[in-house]
């Protein structure tokens, strides 16, 4: 007897579609599957046999062929489990076929017969709806990350024997569990960091346009708090972005079916990570820290001891907002529009400028100075040094705060989200050079401090154009509409142009 049911295998960010086609009929008993499928596929065999035997049902002793189609499209995970057992059961009779065809089915199974979550769920319940299926099966546990997805019956089981019974009418479905979100730590707030006004304010124009930062100081002055207190003072994500957000960190397997991610995600990986970690790599391949920082802040403290390969490999990502990743005849495109902060020393002891402290040779801030490449720091519109704080600084009240930042930075993504509606930038940070030249426009002072900078090499090309979003952040900021000459001063000041420049050519 030949049954089917309906699953879905992850592949990069997506789900593609597979049909489970089961085939029992007379002959020594054997279980195969065919399909391509991985090893944790493979052994969905013995899985779905031993949950099939301890829920009470009867396991077919003939032979038994499944067939995941189609044939050409890798499968991998273990969420294909509970749909090969569906198919089972209907090509046994013990449940109805055509009740098992309307619905996509999508979890793992434990050889109890209890209904496991498995990645990608939102995925899964998003390509279902597209489909036209009447729902989706999955575990409890993932039912309130499926239920985000309108107009979808979600059936959230706990076990195999209860499914059968739900698809036999003997019992209605589950009412679905309430997401509970753990309650998230109180964001650190900007008036911890004392005596650092001018990194605050490099801060609050990167956050208010979503540019690139680069903080550079002595060990100590604060660089790693300012930068924790980021998400605090960015807008909070729209439907749209956190459905986004949700549904890659689902994929990647970081988010637990909890419901709906609302904070800006904040990556923060350590220096030895591989390029592939960032960016995205491996077999499947899977997204890197680079994705799973998508709408929120990617930081990379110490930004000199990465590898210099594993910071090139950035290069791409930060200017397209996308990265393709070809492995073998596959090629997944995983998305990276997120706001790049770091932080570093300005030498290897961390005490360039201070005769006394510095023990570093010319040669030592040479090889210090060559692992940040000049296209890399042509890519960070904002670089601020951080000085170290005075005694009286220290013991003074706080002159910032998280809440007086942000009321500055929504008000200026208010004023950008109306430029820019209709397109597909959200921030100057993401404009198009036909939107630069459209929405920034200089007058005769503004032009010629711009031209002066570029004709003495001190900018590229590149630089040109995010000189002009960063001044057309900090008019925002400002509430003109007009960019005026100093806020094209101002912006040509956050470039660290004259190192990147001498870093390229040695």
């Amino acid at each position: 007897m030949l049954a089917r049911a309906t699953t879905y295998c992850i592949d990069g960010l997506d789900s593609r579609r597979v049909s489970v086609e089961i085939d029992v009929r007379q002959g020594l008993p054997a279980f195969v599957i065919v399909g391509l499928g991985d090893l944790a596929v493979r052994e969905a065999r013995e899985r779905v046999r031993g949950a099939l035997l301890n829920s009470g049902f009867e396991f077919p002793l003939r032979r038994i062929v499944v067939n995941l189609a189609p044939a050409h499209l890798r499968k991998n995970g273990s969420g294909f489990d509970l749909a090969i057992a569906c198919a089972v059961l209907a090509a046994s009779g013990q449940v109805k076929a055509e009740t098992v065809a309307r619905y996509a089915v999508y979890g793992e199974l434990s050889l109890t017969g209890a209904v496991r979550g498995c990645r990608g769920t939102l995925a899964v319940a998003q390509a279902a709806a597209q489909h036209g299926l009447d729902g989706l099966i999955v575990a409890r546990d993932r039912a309130a990350e499926a239920a985000l997805v309108g107009g979808l019956e979600i059936i959230a089981v706990e076990n195999l024997a209860q499914l059968a019974r739900v698809l036999g009418g003997l019992e209605p479905a589950p009412d679905l569990p309430v997401a509970v979100e753990p309650v998230a730590d109180e964001a650190p707030d900007l008036a911890d960091v004392l005596g650092q006004e001018t990194a605050i304010t490099a801060l609050q124009i990167a956050a208010a346009g979503g540019h690139n930062l680069l903080m550079r100081g002595w060990p100590g002055t604060g660089k790693t708090m300012l930068a924790r207190r980021i998400p605090g003072v960015l807008p909070p994500l729209t439907e749209a972005e956190a459905i986004e957000v949700t549904r890659i960190h689902s994929v990647a397997g970081t988010h637990r079916g909890g419901g709906l991610i609302t904070t800006r995600p904040f990556r923060a990986p350590h220096h030895s990570i591989s390029a592939s970690g960032l960016v995205g790599g491996g077999i499947g391949p899977t997204p890197g820290e680079a994705t799973l920082a998508h709408h929120g802040v990617l930081f990379l403290d110490e930004l000199s001891e990465f590898h210099r390969g594993t910071l090139e490999a950035l290069r791409q990502p930060l200017e397209d907002g996308h990265v393709a990743i070809v492995r073998g005849q596959r090629t997944a495109t995983f998305p990276t529009q997120a706001m790049l902060v770091a932080a570093t020393n300005p030498c290897p002891c961390g005490f360039a400028g201070d005769e006394r402290r510095c023990t570093c040779t010319d040669s030592d801030h040479a090889r210090h100075q060559r692992r940040l490449s000049g296209p890399l720091l042509d890519r960070i519109d904002v670089v601020v040094d951080m000085g170290r704080p005075s005694a009286d600084d220290l013991a003074g009240p706080a002159r910032s705060s998280s809440a007086q930042v942000r009321d500055r930075v929504l008000a200026a993504r208010e004023r950008q989200a109306h430029r820019l509606r209709g397109s597909a930038a959200h921030c100057n940070a993401q404009m198009a050079p036909a939107q630069v030249r459209r929405f920034v426009v200089l007058d005769a002072r503004g032009r010629a401090a711009l031209a002066e900078a570029y004709e003495r090499d001190f900018v590229s090309a590149r630089g040109h154009d995010r000189i002009l979003r960063v001044a057309r952040t900090i008019a925002d900021l400002r509430g003109s509409a007009r960019v005026e000459a100093a806020d094209v001063l101002s912006a040509i000041s956050y470039r660290d142009v004259e190192r990147a420049r001498a870093e390229a050519v040695a």
